[in-house]
């Protein structure tokens, strides 16, 4: 069954208020290879975790004026991380779970995702060691991670070739995503090795709006409605063919102007960024209406269902800020702007809250637990969401931005760094149900 769908009632667990039949068995190295989700969503949680424990450790000894040694500049590092670091292994799991029901196809092994892991693993440890200490070490680790990322990508093609359904349209653009994604990351450790760090955080840019967005938005349409109208019959599944390329259209073509805007020093001349905010603003709201539309008001008296629908919130609020923060651009000459708060409402607001809502849908339901959000998960949820709005004023609020942001890094450390002390020891155990996978 996939994750996607809601489950009938009546199953022993893995269901909507249901109840565990068994206690978590013992931990074990093969059982990641169980299933295609375990070993990609542990590895993602490893490195969730360290992130975030890394990049908090950043921040606070800036603020207590310790000088640490650099490679490469913090803010690269953590866009190449923030980015490419653990997405693309949840991502991974995702599809690997999702995608052969997609497509009518066979369940995917998961020794296929072993080598693709394991590569980024090792990838993102060398990219780690060499951000303090060599740029060139780190240009290799982010390579070595992109070859992994290519290589789960191309498992993705082969299945999309096998495939005989008349629906791929999502599937497709899961692929686009994932090969702009992986061509920027490339790109990216290239004009790392030639010392060209603003053009890898343009390179970061194409990849977020052009590549992991791309896969985010696909997933949220054929996701959220028919997951809604599951869990709240009363609320339409609509999400009309014609409503796909849009939303696609309107995150892709971010990209071009989110890599211009680095390339030219963080301020778009006036009429294109009069441009830009000519499609950021009717794009807002018409993503805040979707999110009406497909039901947040009454998603919001089921947890898990209300992260998924408030996570698609940020969407529009991020192509809100957007909006206005390039019509202030452009009729100031690029004297105002607001910042990164738009990128940070997306990147936390958007990407993150989805991503915790999607791998907690898919590590319940496939661990044999009840699919919902208990009060150690909404905590963590909330807790994210405490350290976007705090992100997003650390923007607006320049004069208190310093401990705004510390005040958002603690709690995207808490919330994120919980998430995976709790889930990823799941992932190396049997069932709770005694069910396989």
């Amino acid at each position: 069954m996939s994750p996607l769908q809601p489950q009938p009632a009546g199953l022993p667990s893995g269901t909507f208020g249901g109840r565990r039949s068994a206690r978590a068995g013992t931990w074990s190295w093969p059982r990641l290879l169980a299933a295609p989700h375990r070993l990609a969503f542990w590895a993602g949680s490893l490195m969730l975790g360290l992130t975030a424990l890394w990049w908090g450790g950043v921040l606070a000894a800036r603020a207590a004026g310790l000088a640490l040694p650099w490679a490469v500049s913090p803010t690269t590092a953590h866009a190449l991380l923030m980015a490419f670091g653990f997405l693309p292994m949840f991502m991974a799991g995702f599809i690997f779970t999702a995608g052969p029901r997609w497509l009518g196809l066979a369940p995917v092994p998961g020794r296929q995702l072993v080598v693709p892991v394991l590569v980024q693993l090792g990838g993102w440890a060398l990219a780690l060691a060499g951000f303090h200490v060599s740029a060139p070490l780190a240009a290799l680790g982010v390579a070595l991670a992109a070859v992994g990322f290519a290589l789960a990508t191309g498992l993705l093609a082969l299945m999309l070739l096998e495939s005989r359904v008349t629906d791929r349209d999502h599937a497709r653009l899961v692929l686009l995503g994932c090969s702009v994604a992986v061509v920027a990351q490339w790109a990216a450790a290239v004009l790392l090795a030639l010392g060209l760090q603003t053009a890898v955080l343009a390179a970061v840019q194409a990849a977020l709006w052009g590549g992991l967005a791309l896969v985010f938005v696909a997933v949220a349409h054929r996701m959220i409605p028919d997951v809604t109208q599951g869990a709240l019959p009363a609320v339409s599944a609509w999400h009309p063919r014609a409503l796909l390329g849009l939303l696609a259209l309107l995150v892709a073509v971010q990209a071009p102007f989110a890599a211009a805007e680095v390339l030219a020093g963080g301020t778009l001349p006036a009429a294109p960024a009069a441009l830009r905010a000519a499609i950021e603003l009717p794009g807002g709201a018409l993503l805040l209406w979707l999110s009406l539309r497909w039901g947040l008001r009454q998603s919001l008296s089921v947890r898990l269902l209300a992260m998924l629908h408030l996570g698609f919130f940020w969407l529009g609020v991020s192509f809100t800020l957007g909006g206005v923060s390039h019509v202030l651009m452009s009729t100031s000459g690029g004297s105002l702007s607001l910042g990164l708060a738009p990128l940070h409402a997306f990147t936390m607001g958007f990407l993150g809250s989805l991503l915790l809502a999607m791998a907690t849908r898919v590590a319940c339901g496939h661990s044999g637990r009840p699919v919902q959000a208990g009060p150690w998960v909404w905590l963590m949820f909330w807790a994210l969401q405490v350290a976007v709005l705090a992100r997003v004023a650390a923007a607006l609020w320049p004069q208190a931005g310093t401990p705004l942001t510390l005040l958002a890094a603690q709690f995207w450390l808490g919330a994120m760094g919980a998430w995976a002390l709790k889930h990823a020891p799941w992932f190396g155990q049997p069932r709770v149900d005694g069910g396989a996978g």
